[in-house]
């Protein structure tokens, strides 16, 4: 953190449970030479990883469909959310976490993917960086029914969809995941399927 335009005067922890949120004081210097007192409220639960399985023969890609009680709460009627695998780091480096999370969530057990992008979410109030990548799959890889763990009462469906299907879903607003819609977007534009 080495921009002078900031002063953080008190950071004070309002939550420490599955993550963090801090209230964060500070001054920052405007363009004319003045001071701004300014609050933020910071959510902290560390950096996240994610991936777009994909197979160019079927023509095809895996993603998942679970419950977000956030988008619940926020008006998505069951609150039920379709999206590509991920999870948060935990410590590893961002390739381990997303293999481990592709095998727990989809059973799919992947040797490799390949980064494309790294991206801040939702920078004003979340500090993670998630880590974007693709990997291809086949049958041959599939070691499980996934479906993820249960001692984090994950009950996630594993859904193949045509990569057709998946765009048609993405534009009819069937598709609200932000991570989700960039990976698709991404395939689309590198013709990877």
């Amino acid at each position: 953190m080495n921009n002078n335009r900031i002063k953080i005067s008190d950071k004070q922890t309002l939550e420490k449970a599955w993550f963090k949120i801090e209230r964060i004081k500070f001054d920052y210097l405007l363009e004319d030479g003045t001071w701004q007192p300014q609050t933020r409220d910071i959510h902290d639960h560390g950096n996240g990883a994610t991936v777009l399985l994909y197979n160019k023969k079927k023509k095809t890609i895996i993603l998942t469909k679970q419950l977000r009680m956030a988008t619940y709460v926020n008006g998505n009627k069951t609150g039920m959310m379709i999206e590509a695998p991920a999870g948060l780091l935990e410590g590893d480096s961002p390739e381990a976490c997303i293999i481990r999370e592709v095998e727990e969530e989809t059973g799919y057990r992947i040797k490799k993917v390949k980064k494309i992008m790294e991206s801040y979410m939702t920078p004003g109030a979340v500090t993670e960086l998630l880590y974007l990548f693709i990997a291809e799959y086949d049958e041959s890889m599939k070691v499980s029914e996934g479906g993820g763990v249960e001692e984090e009462h994950e009950n996630i469906e594993v859904i193949e969809l045509e990569f057709e299907k998946a765009k048609k879903m993405m534009k009819d607003g069937e598709i609200k995941d932000a991570k989700t819609i960039l990976l698709i977007q991404y395939a689309q534009l590198h013709n990877l399927i």
